[in-house]
This record gives structure tokens, C-alpha cells and sequence, in this order.
């Protein structure tokens, strides 16, 4: 792998919203997930559990009811009293609609997805038709006092004592008449609909059942307590010859620390998420006819998109928040050591800027300049520019004010290498070139989007000679333009899975490319087509602890003198990719560990193979060369995160 000097940067003090709804589309095989920023988020199950869209969160939208309808759209609501669909290809909120009701806490289509119903704050039901383009309110279901057809009262009594009030946070209606309750008493309890009588009732925790969801079969569903564990419930046979039914408590989970505020279940998952900002899927064994991406416990955390970004020149930090940006400058050290050693520093990283945003709307993107000269970032209104000046450990910020209408919101912005250029990838599917001066830009060109579509483009690849620029969707192959002749050059295959990260080479100009599936593969911009290391690569395959992997690639770079070397990280892992040394198969030890120091150079080279994999890092958000000899490594581990969050609930541990 070779020695390297390395910045391990935990001052990235980054916190993830909580979950507060997940919504599973069974058409589609994705998961909305609404976060307690109103962020949402859009996971593609059957591309590896890829986090493909993301709308961008409002001070003003707390999202309290998430679902999909008629098909493939879908719709929020919260205590804005709002309810809102989201442009799927845009990225954008399509519309919203007030409901006049106060606060929206529950929402649910109907069967046949042609109806919402959504639950207000003044105790009415609101029912809404969903039309092609919008929805459109069609009644109201007023508050009962008298006419209710069934009337089904819940046991007040909590562990034995009745002085605490009982409250249903959720319930779901079987198409067998069969209500089932969960309570903040801990219960979870059968109905007959039919006569209002209690069926069955069990006791699962010692506080809150906050969240159910019922399997499409109705032959099992999966609830969530405010203790952080999750059950299954499972309808079986009372014996093996009866057609006798019953529901029987079958797997308690705990992969949660706190509340676990919602729940999902897919035909294959048991899926939950909550105040301890996990997002869990907990495959069900049984279900999973293939023991691949599917058979894994799924937990994830930081989203699947860059919140850092680097100045080289500078050594300069840039980590985005919800609502502000923090520049940092990375310390210094004049100390040696030999191989593993942890250096003293000389000097300490400096907190330069604290640049907070004006507004409800959260930071969709950010970026830094190479030279550190150029600051910007986009809400989902406006994109903002800054030209940053320094003067010995001062700096100061210059706005760059009258930015054109066109650039109303980006979902991706980057600077050229030499940092005379930004690009800008906005909502609606166009890219615009901005050239720099001095306190001021000129915008040089705009791409429209192929083929009249609207589709957002999400990751952005500049050549390090400037010449060429490389743009991805969801679903559509990687577009690259001719940035010195301004037009489109050619267009990379399509392919079955989301790109997860692009970077394009220097020298060779070839642009490799990451996918959910953990594929890479490298194609010559020159040459308009696939290089033949990676042609020698789909030959012969990955290696399937590789393949294996369950978080995505999210940045590739290379090294400045090594042109045979591809770096890239995910989360738990960073990798040197050596393209003069054979890949390694099967047989072969992937994560191979450095011979002892008494083995000879023969068992060096016979072991040898192109990927060089450490997992010191982790929970790593970024990583990438500073020079040839020094990286830099921003972690971001998991119990700082918790340490922040509120305290859960305690558990009496046993003899205590």
C-alpha cells in the first residue's frame, strides 16, 4: 500500500436527524424514510440498500406521516398541516397543500392507491383523491360523538397500577375483521371488530409500543417500543395438522439504543428506525432465497453522499451541517516516528469559519476551491458564492452577490482543478460552467438535459486538465462533455445499478466509475469505450468477500505519481486499487494482512494482488491524498454520536 502520513480528523462534530417514518413500496422494492429535520430520503432495496434521492430538510416541515400511492408517488405530512408530493426526477417538492385541519399526524392510501386519508390535529379525517397531476380534497369524516359503529375501550392499568392514562399510538385493520392496538402500556393487542371485544393480549415491554406494520400477506407484522427492540409476530398453525391459526411473538430484536419511533416489513426485511438515527434492516432468514446482499444486517447511519470537501493547496476542511458550514485548517506536525506511530502535533487544526445559512432550508451541497480562494453551497431556493480572502491566520469572506436566476437550486457543485471554473448540476436536469474572476463569474455555458428529461443529475467528475466533465444520474449511463468545445462527447453504457462515485483520471483521462454492487469500471473518455484492465476485470470477476460489501463506495481519487494506483473508501474501508498486479480470486485472502517480517520477498510477490485494503478508519465520512505521501481521514465514530443524543429509557438489569 505504501507509507503514508495521516490526518485523523474526529472533529467533525456531524450528528444525523433522527428517523421519525419509513414507507415501503412494494411495486418499486424502495423505502422512504423521513428524518426529524424533514429531510426524506430514498432507498433502492433491490441496488444494495443505495440511498439514490434525497430531498433536503425545512425548519418549518416535521415530518409525521409518510406513504406511497398510486404506484410510485409519494406523499408527506406534518404539523405544518401540510401535505406535500415529491418530484421523483426532479428532486424537488412537486407541490403541497394545506389541509386545513392543524397539525397532520397520520396518513394512509387507500388499497387501490386512488385516495389519501389523513388524520388532523382538530380530531377530523380528511379524505383527498389523487389525480394525475395533483390531489384534491373530496371530503371530510368529522369528529364522532355518537354514531360510531364499534367502540373498543383499552386497559388502562400499566404494570398493575391505573393512574397513568393509556394511549394507542398505533393501530392496523386485517381484511379478517381483526384490529390489532400497540399502546404506551406496553401491549400489543387482537380485536374483533365485529363484536368490539379483546381477543388476545400480550405484554412485550415495560414502556412504550410506538409502531407496527403488517406484512402484504398478513401473515406476520413487526412492532417498535421506546426500549430500542423490535418484535416479529407470526400467524402459525396452532398444531402441524390443524387449519387453526394463531398469533405468536416469534424474534425480539435489539439493534436500537433509544425509541425506535417507526417500522416497515418487506417480503424479505423487518425494518425499523428512531431516535438513535439507525436505519436497521434485519432480513428475515427464511424469506431470503439468495445469501447475498439480502441475507445481511443492514444498519445504516451517515447518508451515501460526501458532507466534506477539501482544499489541497490549503489544507483546508470544509464540513457541511443542516444549516451551516465549518472551515477548518488541518494541523501540522515537525515530529518523525516509524510505521504505526501516533505523531504529537506542533500545531493545531484552527477553526476558521462558522458561515451559517440564512432561512429554513437546509444545505443541500457544498464545495471548496482546490486553492481555497472559492467557497459555495445550494439550499433549495438559491446557490450562494464566496471568495474567501486570507491574511495571515485572518479571513474574510466577500460575497459574490447577483448570481443568475438559472441557478435556483443545485443538487452537485464543483470546482475545476485549477479553480477558474464551477460546475453546477441543478434540479432540472441541466449543468452550468461559471467561470471565476477575480470578485466576480461569468457563466460560459449551459448543458440541457438529454433527450428532453428532467432527471437530476447527482455526481459530478472533473478532469484534474479541466477538459472534460463527467455527470450522473439514477437511472440514466454516465454522460461526459467536451468542457473546452462545450458539447456533449459520448455516453457511458447504462448499467443495472445507481452510481455510488465517479473521478477522472489525470494523464490517461480515463473515468472510473463505482455502482451500488460494488462493480468498478474504468472507461477511456479518448477512446470512447472500456479500458482493458477493466474488460480483464468483468472477465474475471471480483473477488466475493468484495462483492460482499454493504456500504457503497463514495469517493475515488488517484495518485498524483503512481498512475496504476485507484483509491477509493466506503465507510468501513479504504482501498488502493494497483492496476500492474493481478486481481485476486476466490482462493486468494482479500483482506491480506502484511507477511511477518521474516518471510522472504518470494512469499511477498506470490502473495501480492491489486487490492490493498485497510480498516483502521471507521465510521469513515471522507478520505482522499493531500500530497503524494500525506492522506487525510475524517471519522466520525459512532458512540460521540450517541454520547449527544437524549439518554434512553433505563433497564433494570438483572440482581440490581
Amino acid at each position: 500500500m505504501g507509507e503514508f502520513k495521516v490526518h485523523r480528523v474526529r472533529f467533525f462534530n456531524y450528528v444525523p436527524p433522527g428517523i421519525r417514518c419509513v414507507a415501503y413500496n412494494n411495486q418499486s422494492n424502495r423505502l422512504a424514510v423521513s428524518r426529524t429535520d424533514g429531510t426524506v430520503e430514498i432507498y433502492n432495496l433491490s441496488a444494495n440498500y443505495f440511498q439514490e434521492k434525497f430531498f433536503p430538510g425545512h425548519e418549518s416541515r416535521s415530518t409525521e406521516a409518510l406513504c406511497w400511492a398510486e404506484g410510485q408517488r409519494l406523499f408527506s405530512a406534518g404539523l405544518n398541516g401540510e401535505i406535500l408530493e415529491y418530484d421523483l426526477q426532479a428532486l424537488d417538492i412537486k407541490y403541497s397543500m394545506d389541509a386545513f385541519g392543524g397539525p397532520i399526524w397520520s396518513m394512509i392510501a387507500s388499497p387501490s392507491g386512488s385516495h389519501l386519508l389523513v388524520g388532523c390535529e382538530d380530531g377530523s379525517v380528511k379524505l383527498f383523491q389523487i389525480t394525475p397531476d395533483k390531489i384534491q380534497f373530496e371530503r371530510n369524516f368529522d369528529r364522532q360523538k355518537s354514531s360510531a359503529i364499534q367502540k373498543m375501550i383499552v386497559d388502562r392499568q400499566y404494570m398493575g397500577v391505573s393512574k397513568r392514562k393509556c394511549i394507542v399510538w398505533g393501530v392496523a385493520f386485517l381484511s379478517d375483521g381483526t384490529v390489532i392496538s400497540v399502546d404506551s402500556a406496553g401491549k400489543v393487542q387482537f380485536w374483533d371488530s365485529a363484536s368490539g371485544t379483546l381477543v388476545k393480549s400480550h405484554l412485550i415491554a415495560n414502556a412504550d409500543v410506538q409502531s407496527i406494520a403488517v406484512a402484504d400477506q398478513e401473515d406476520s407484522f413487526v412492532v417498535g417500543t421506546a426500549e430500542g427492540t423490535v418484535f416479529h409476530f407470526q400467524l402459525v398453525s396452532v398444531t402441524s395438522n390443524s387449519t387453526e391459526k394463531q398469533w405468536v411473538r416469534t424474534k425480539p430484536f435489539q439493534h436500537h439504543t433509544h425509541d425506535v419511533r417507526t417500522v416497515a416489513h418487506s417480503p424479505t426485511a423487518l425494518i425499523s428506525g428512531g431516535t438513535d438515527t439507525h436505519l436497521v434492516i434485519r432480513p428475515l432468514m427464511e424469506k431470503v432465497e439468495v445469501k447475498n446482499y439480502d441475507a445481511a444486517l443492514r444498519k445504516i447511519t451517515f447518508p451515501h453522499r460526501r458532507l466534506v470537501s477539501c482544499s489541497k493547496k490549503r489544507q483546508l476542511l470544509l464540513f457541511q451541517f443542516a444549516h451551516h458550514l465549518e472551515l477548518w485548517r488541518l494541523g501540522s506536525t515537525v515530529a518523525t516516528g516509524k510505521n504505526g506511530d501516533i505523531l504529537p502535533l506542533s500545531k493545531n487544526a484552527d477553526h476558521l469559519l462558522h458561515l451559517k445559512t440564512k432561512g429554513p432550508e437546509n444545505i443541500i451541497c457544498s464545495s471548496i476551491s482546490p486553492c481555497g480562494s472559492w467557497l459555495a453551497y445550494s439550499t433549495a431556493s438559491r446557490v450562494f458564492l464566496y471568495r474567501l480572502n486570507y491574511e495571515h491566520d485572518n479571513i474574510s469572506l466577500q460575497r459574490i452577490s447577483k448570481m443568475p436566476a438559472f441557478l435556483r437550486s443545485a443538487l452537485q457543485i464543483l470546482f475545476s482543478e485549477d479553480s477558474t471554473k464551477l460546475f453546477v448540476a441543478s434540479n432540472q436536469g441541466s449543468l452550468h460552467i461559471i467561470r471565476l474572476l477575480e470578485g466576480s463569474f461569468k457563466h460560459l455555458h449551459t448543458f440541457q438535459p438529454q433527450s428532453g428529461t428532467v432527471e437530476a443529475m447527482c455526481l459530478l467528475a472533473v478532469s484534474p486538465d479541466g477538459n472534460w466533465l463527467a455527470a450522473s444520474g439514477n437511472s440514466a449511463g454516465v454522460h461526459v462533455y467536451n468542457v473546452k468545445h462545450l458539447k456533449l462527447h459520448c455516453t457511458v453504457p447504462a448499467y443495472n445499478f445507481p452510481v455510488t462515485a465517479l473521478a477522472i483520471a489525470p494523464n490517461t483521462n480515463n473515468l472510473v466509475i463505482a455502482h451500488s454492487d460494488q462493480q468498478v469500471f474504468e472507461y477511456s473518455i479518448p477512446e470512447k469505450q472500456y479500458t482493458e484492465w477493466s474488460r480483464n476485470v468483468q472477465k474475471q470477476g471480483f473477488h466475493h468477500l468484495w462483492l460482499q460489501r454493504d456500504t457503497p463506495i463514495t469517493h475515488i481519487s488517484f495518485h498524483p505519481k503512481r498512475p496504476t494506483h485507484i483509491l477509493l473508501h466506503d465507510a468501513y474501508m479504504f482501498c488502493i486499487i494497483d492496476k500492474s498486479l493481478p486481481l485476486p480470486n476466490d482462493k486468494t485472502v482479500l483482506y491480506n494482512p502484511l507477511p511477518p517480517t521474516n518471510e522472504s520477498d518470494v512469499f511477498r510477490r506470490r502473495t501480492a494482488h491489486a487490492f490493498k485494503i485497510s480498516k483502521i478508519y471507521k465510521p469513515l465520512l471522507f478520505m482522499d491524498l493531500l500530497d503524494e505521501r500525506t492522506l487525510v481521514a475524517v471519522e466520525r465514530p459512532l458512540d460521540d454520536i450517541i454520547a449527544q443524543l437524549p439518554p434512553p429509557i433505563k433497564k433494570k438489569k438483572f440482581g440490581t
